[in-house]
């Protein structure tokens, strides 16, 4: 029987790299199982996302363009406010949902019955006009569900050079009542106010949506690829 077997030993040996799969070929395998799983896993998250709803107008109030960028976290609405010729330009850069913090005492109360946080999104408003091409007025403001929070007014230059740390000027909060109320009755003419800061938030809560299957679309490309 011995005699046997060592007279098999090289046949043997010769069919041991069919028999047996090499560490290659277990790693592929190995490698794909991962993959498909993680297809789909994809799959399934696309197919669970509801359906991309059109994204809301603007306010009738102020006719803003919108000007989306499809894989950017930022919007870009922009309109014309005074008369033919002497007319400013009104652009708003606005963020998706950056931030939340705790509601107040009179805070909206969640599905669940306990307060839900407010969503946060920041707001740049950029107003120049004809007369003085060379400079714009900027403010930096805070666009919650239900208001538009104005925190920094400031003016920048836009020909020459910048500043290499400019002077903000103060807090919003910290002018004077009369400022402030002049300040935010002039962003209110232009259309940046509460009805502005809701439609934000429904338009980023579509935006949302959407960047999130563009995402996961995207990645599973990749990986098919």
């Amino acid at each position: 029987m011995a005699r046997r077997l060592l007279h098999l030993r090289p046949r043997l040996q010769a069919l041991a790299p069919r028999l047996v799969p090499s560490r290659p070929y277990m790693s592929d395998m190995r490698r794909s199982v991962f993959l498909d799983r993680l297809l789909r896993s994809l799959r399934s998250e696309i197919s669970s996302c509801s359906p991309e709803p059109a994204p809301p107008l603007p306010p009738s109030a102020a006719p803003f363009a919108v000007d989306d960028r499809p894989g950017e976290q930022w919007v870009r609405l922009r309109r014309a406010f005074g008369e033919q010729g002497e007319e400013e330009e009104v652009r708003v850069d606005a963020s998706m949902v950056d931030g939340a913090v705790a509601p107040t005492r009179s805070g909206v109360v969640a599905e669940d019955g306990g307060p839900q946080d407010r969503m946060h999104i920041s707001v740049h408003v950029e107003v120049t006009k004809p007369a003085r091409p060379d400079f714009a007025l900027k403010f930096e403001c805070s666009a919650w569900p239900e208001e538009m929070d104005v925190e920094r007014v400031f003016p920048v230059r836009l020909s020459g050079p910048a500043p290499e740390q400019q002077y903000m000027g103060r807090q919003f909060r910290e002018l004077d009542e009369e400022m402030q109320t002049a300040v935010r009755d002039y962003l209110e003419q232009r259309g940046v106010n509460d009805e502005l800061a809701a439609y934000l938030h429904t338009y980023m809560e579509n935006k949302e949506q959407t960047e999130l299957v563009g995402w996961l679309k995207n990645i599973e490309c990749y990986l098919k690829k």
